[in-house]
């Protein structure tokens, strides 16, 4: 028989996770998470640097970051599984007036948007918190101290152990190997939509009782008030009818696109196109380092983009290489060992001294967008293809945030949390891109 769902998320990493999560909390449980590896956790999610932070430059991340802060400081009794939060706080280092000026505009944002406990600090007050840091040429900085770390691993088991408890099905070593769609019917509401009494519907949902709830969504209750069943409408295109696996054909009207780097292939098997490219990001960890504090911020060179933590016993040292290129690079180059202690002991002499074994080094992929913003919506000509992709790096930190927004767009149409038009795959061929200057 076919197997059936109201919803199929492809990629069961963190984002894939909280979206799971997030319907099963609203009412919708008749849904299936499709994993390609045997694992969860093996993409993004287990490579990330686990970073948590509200500094940032744009509206939309600030808001996603306050949600989703607020979220992993209550995680353990919202979803009764452990997050790992640490606040142990983001330190942004200037080196001159244009970078301490651009951390004064920020925090003013921040603190417009409900963001009131990021301070700008001097160069006194920097070296308090890492007094090996080199500081003459430090100019002053910004810290936020509900900024911090959680444990990525953590936060998704976390989210999908609940979703699972609700019903949602996980099936693991299952690649997808289609996407099947069909035309739209013809029928259209007086918005110009698809009439959704007929169309992206299956028939055991089609009735008096669907209501129309906004231009991408039909929203509807079963008598009683019973879980959530999504439908959708879109313009005229063509709408998804089932997902094909390793293990068979599932018939659905709705699929996410949660796939991470491989998230444009996801979106080419459904006859969609999506501005998503792999860039690959590497990690360093030293051996056991005791000349640096047991505990002190994320640390942020903003003359070099050099950044590092506490991590265990050891330092964890990360910087964006400008000379990386797109690819599914996934395996750890040893000769950027040279280049990131480079940096790290000209503004952490001590560093120096540390010992790194280039094994234990690991390298990640970040999903880019062309404005470093995430893409989370429905598609422009596939109905029920929903989008929750591109993060650029903050996939771990946002992860509670694109979850609730992805799930109030498929039940309700809409969501209060953020202005999703700001995300939607729309902006790039409107015009309308974001720009997002800090970034790691």
């Amino acid at each position: 028989m076919t197997e059936t769902a109201d919803v199929v998320i492809i990629g069961s990493g963190i984002v894939g996770s909280s979206v799971a999560y997030h319907l099963a909390e609203q009412g919708c449980t008749n849904v299936l998470v499709i994993e390609r590896e045997a694992h969860q956790g093996k993409g993004s999610t287990g490579k990330s640097m686990g970073g948590v932070r509200a500094q940032f430059a744009t509206d939309v991340n600030i808001q996603m970051s306050r949600y989703s802060i607020d979220f992993f400081s209550n995680f353990d009794e919202i979803v009764g599984h452990p997050a790992d939060y640490r606040a142990h706080g983001y330190l942004f280092c200037a080196t001159d007036d244009r970078q301490l000026d651009y951390l004064k505009s920020n925090r003013a944002r921040q603190l417009a948007l409900g963001v009131k406990n990021v301070e700008l600090v001097s160069r006194d007050d920097i070296l308090k918190f890492v007094p090996q840091l080199r500081a003459d040429d430090i100019v002053g900085g910004a810290f936020c101290p509900t900024d911090g770390f959680v444990d990525p691993h953590s936060v998704m088991m976390g989210f999908m152990l609940k979703a699972r408890e609700r019903g949602v099905r996980l099936w693991l070593d299952t690649p997808v190997t289609g996407i099947e769609t069909e035309p739209l019917s013809t029928g259209t509401a007086n918005n110009g939509t698809v009439n959704p009494g007929t169309a992206g519907v299956s028939p055991a949902n089609r009735g008096p009782e669907a209501s129309f709830t906004g231009p991408n969504t039909v929203s509807k209750r079963r008598a009683g008030g019973t879980p959530a069943v999504p439908v959708i409408a879109v313009p005229v295109g063509r709408r998804i009818t089932a997902v094909m696996t390793a293990r068979g054909r599932v018939s659905t009207p709705i699929v996410v696109n949660a796939a991470g780097p491989w998230a444009a292939q996801v979106a080419r098997l459904a006859g969609a196109e999506l501005p998503v490219e792999p860039l690959r990001r590497q990690l360093v960890p030293t051996e056991s380092f005791n000349q640096l504090p047991q505990r002190f911020p994320m640390v942020i060179d903003m003359s070099t983009g050099f950044h590092f933590r506490r991590e265990g016993k050891g330092i964890l040292l990360a910087w964006n290489d400008p000379e990386e290129t797109v690819g599914f690079k996934t395996e750890f180059d040893p000769k950027f060992v040279e280049k990131i202690l480079t940096r790290a002991a000209n503004r952490v002499p001590c560093l120096v001294d540390a010992e790194v074994n280039p094994r234990r080094a690991w390298a990640g992929l970040y999903e880019m967008t062309p404005d470093h913003h995430a893409i989370i919506g429905p598609a422009a000509n596939v109905a029920g293809l929903y989008f929750v992709n591109g993060f650029s790096g903050h996939g771990v930190m946002h992860s509670p945030a694109s979850g609730r927004i992805t799930a109030d767009l498929i039940l309700n149409g809409h969501s209060d949390l953020i202005d999703t038009r700001t995300l939607s795959i729309e902006r790039f061929s409107e015009g309308r891109l974001l720009e997002e200057t800090a970034v790691l």
